[in-house]
């Protein structure tokens, strides 16, 4: 039996329920999953109690986006088993009000091109805490205008500094939201290093002793990259995990629970890091 320890809900930017992520993980035979929603930890304490009733343990999970400054690259960061989640509720409103600012302009401009309304927009995103441009993306497609979330359409309108309705989100550094993770007593990843081109940032990351551990396992993971992060952990000491970074109908591409897990050995680790939040 495995883990998988990253997943998003209808609380972020993914499209399932989180009754329906933790009964996909009993039926796929998952030990433990987590349900790691951006810049929220709304959804631990009904994950556990679903989770308690179908056999499956619940990790309490919640992921950052940040900024690298020394390449101006984005770093995101995992937080598990936060001991005082009320010490981050500062660094999840701040972040989200950013997202609001920068997904209330996309909006704008999007509405300019195409004649969809913010209410369609709204229905969409109905239960999460943002609206993200996934949700944007769903209206078009029910519309009309768009024959996926991803594609011409998506590129056309959001690619990064091209795009239409291309509007960026300030992030905080990401040395900054890891102290944050430790000052609230919760165990800091960085996640899917290979996705930002995060190698040299994981190196030093571990050098010099900030995170506790990598998401190794990962969908997006170039070829030869678990091999590499699972040996930067084991040099330093790291906690390994794995997730398939589920999004359901809003992921790039079809991407089934547990295609990625974290293995049982490295779960107990993980669950004993955490039961020692003064470590």
């Amino acid at each position: 039996m495995a883990a998988d320890l990253h997943c998003h809900t209808k609380l972020s930017d993914g499209s399932a329920g989180l009754d329906e992520i933790v009964l996909l993980a009993a039926r796929s035979g998952l030990s433990a999953v987590s349900v790691t929603d951006h810049d929220t930890l709304a959804g631990a304490a009904r994950t556990e109690v679903l989770g308690a009733r179908c056999g499956v343990r619940a990790i309490p999970g919640v992921e950052f986006s940040a900024a690298d400054s020394s390449t101006g690259r984005k770093a995101h960061i995992l937080c598990y088993l936060c001991a005082n989640p009320d010490r981050l509720a500062g660094l999840c409103r701040r972040m989200r009000e950013e997202r609001r600012r920068a997904a209330d302009v996309m909006l704008q401009k999007v509405m300019a091109v195409y004649p969809i309304t913010a209410e369609m927009v709204l229905r969409r995103a109905k239960g999460s805490t943002v609206v993200y441009k996934q949700h944007i993306m769903h209206t078009l497609l029910d519309a009309g205008f768009a024959d996926g979330i991803y594609g011409s359409v998506y590129r056309k309108l959001f690619g990064a500094g091209t795009g239409l309705a291309y509007e960026p989100v300030s992030y905080p550094e990401v040395h900054d939201v890891i102290a944050q993770v430790h000052e609230a007593g919760g165990v800091a990843v960085l996640a899917h290093p290979g996705e930002y081109d995060s190698y040299g940032l994981l190196e030093q990351l571990a050098r010099d002793h900030e995170i506790d551990g990598v998401e190794v396992w990962h969908p997006k993971n170039r070829k030869g990259d678990a091999a590499l992060f699972e040996k930067t952990a084991r040099a330093y000491g790291l906690l390994m995990t794995g997730g398939t970074d589920f999004h359901g109908m809003y992921a790039e591409k079809p991407m089934p629970l547990g295609t990625c897990t974290t293995p049982d050995d490295q779960l107990r680790r993980l669950l004993e890091f955490g039961a020692h939040p003064g470590r």
